[in-house]
């Protein structure tokens, strides 16, 4: 769908469907937040060294695994899982223009797999791995489509603005389902739980919340039919739909210079979300409350933050700004390598260095690529970028999880980050974005 007919449709319409979406953000990122930011990690490691030997490791399928990297490798599995799935759906959902129905079975995939997390108890480490794979790639698939609306919903002037405000009301949500979180986990026993318990309920929580909410964006947002002709062959296995998108973007080496760019950077990031609090427990010997409390501020200081860099990006343009937090990211994380064990107040000025750049970030990139994308391919490219987004990027948490087996140092896994965010910076300021956007055959806006 072009930009000249999101222009051209009813401006309440269009204002009411953006509504609508943002309300996915808001459905998801609980699980985002909840579940793979705070208490996931923390849990399933605790769960996976219940079930380790005398030395330390766990033998999923017979393979030696150190049970503090188990959690790690599970983020990284996910993404093969993706890699199939996503190619498939995005190039499906071009072909017929019918996002919703694949939107909702995504969603509510990710939303059972997590609702079922709260069996997760005793030694069953194995199904923590099972079940955090089945959702994180299920959320990637959804993710991907959703994103992929963003083009058809609001028109090149509007796009900054309106990738803010959702991750705005997904970060809003996180706060709100922490607060509820924190209450239960330090009071949990006066709710007559045991503190095992207490985590169990709101990992199951989270899916329920994911899988309520999904209902408003699924009610307002509407299936648009592609007249492009659609790439690879209707029944390709994943890894030939990959190849035929990626060959498809050959055509524009300036939009996948820019996805190579947001794939490094981007798996730092979501390295950093995922790994946050196994650091914080593991390495600084900080309490879940502690855990708790940081990530929330994070999220409070996130919706700010998106909200700010949105504005930012109205002076400065959205590639400049995302470049400035890059510096912030790469700062923050070495700051992160110094911390004192045992010191909570440095921890939480930490998380609101990464809240104030951590939502801006992500929204300007998504902004920022749906520019680069030719109409009528939104969800065949967006399954591409989805594939380094929330958590599914494979090289950072892999790379994390063999520094601290080889080294049993939480420390260097952390500081090995910065390679992302160097890199990273490097490829995206080399990236001229107003010709990628012509390339494209999109109109490129006054400041970009």
């Amino acid at each position: 769908m072009g930009t000249d007919t999101v222009r051209t449709e009813a401006a309440g319409e269009r204002r009411r469907e953006q509504r609508g979406w943002y309300f996915y953000d808001w459905a998801c990122s609980v699980y985002s937040t909840s579940v793979l930011t705070v208490f996931l990690g923390p849990y399933l490691t605790s769960v996976a060294e219940e079930a380790a030997d005398a030395d330390g490791f766990v033998h999923p399928l017979g393979i030696p695994v150190r049970a503090g990297s188990f959690f790690a490798y599970s983020v990284s599995l996910s993404v093969i899982v993706a890699v199939l799935v996503m190619p498939l759906v995005g190039a499906a959902a071009d072909r017929t223009g019918r996002k919703k129905p694949l939107l909702a079975a995504a969603a509510y995939t990710g939303a059972a797999a997590t609702a079922a997390m709260f069996f997760l108890d005793g030694d069953r480490y194995l199904l923590g791995g099972l079940l955090l794979v089945v959702a994180n790639a299920a959320q990637s698939v959804a993710m991907m489509l959703y994103n992929s609306y963003l083009p058809q919903i609001a028109p090149p002037e509007e796009r900054d603005a309106v990738s803010s405000r959702g991750w705005a009301f997904g970060y809003a949500a996180g706060s709100l389902v922490l607060v509820a979180n924190l209450v239960l986990y330090t009071g949990h026993e006066s709710f007559g739980l045991s503190e095992s318990a207490a985590v169990r309920v709101c990992l199951g929580s989270a899916g329920l919340w994911w899988g309520a909410f999904a209902l408003i964006p699924l009610r307002r947002l509407r299936d648009r039919r592609s007249e492009q002709k659609p790439t690879g062959e209707p029944t390709a296995p994943g890894f030939r739909q990959l190849a035929a998108t990626v060959r498809h973007m050959r055509r524009h080496p300036l939009t996948l210079a820019f996805l190579l760019a947001y794939l490094v950077y981007n798996d730092g990031i979501q390295t950093v979300i995922s790994q946050a609090s196994i650091y914080g427990s593991e390495e600084l010997g900080l309490g879940q409350s502690t855990l708790i409390g940081a990530v929330l501020l994070v999220q409070v200081l996130a919706v700010a933050g998106a909200l700010g860099m949105g504005r930012l990006a109205r002076t400065y343009g959205a590639k400049r700004t995302i470049l400035g937090s890059l510096v912030a990211w790469t700062v923050t994380l070495a700051a992160g390598y110094h911390l004192p064990a045992g010191a909570p107040a440095w921890f939480f000025v930490l998380a609101a260095g990464i809240g104030l750049v951590l939502g801006g970030s992500q929204a300007l990139s998504r902004s920022l690529f749906s520019h680069l994308v030719p109409p009528g391919k939104e969800a065949e490219y967006f399954s591409a970028y989805e594939m380094s987004d929330r958590g599914m990027s494979w090289l950072g948490p892999l790379l994390f999880g063999l520094t601290y087996q080889l080294t049993g140092s939480y420390r260097d896994a952390i500081i090995s980050l910065v390679a992302f965010f160097v890199i990273g910076f490097v490829l995206l300021a080399r990236v001229p974005v107003r010709q990628a956007i012509a390339d494209a055959g999109n109109p490129v806006p006054e400041r970009i």
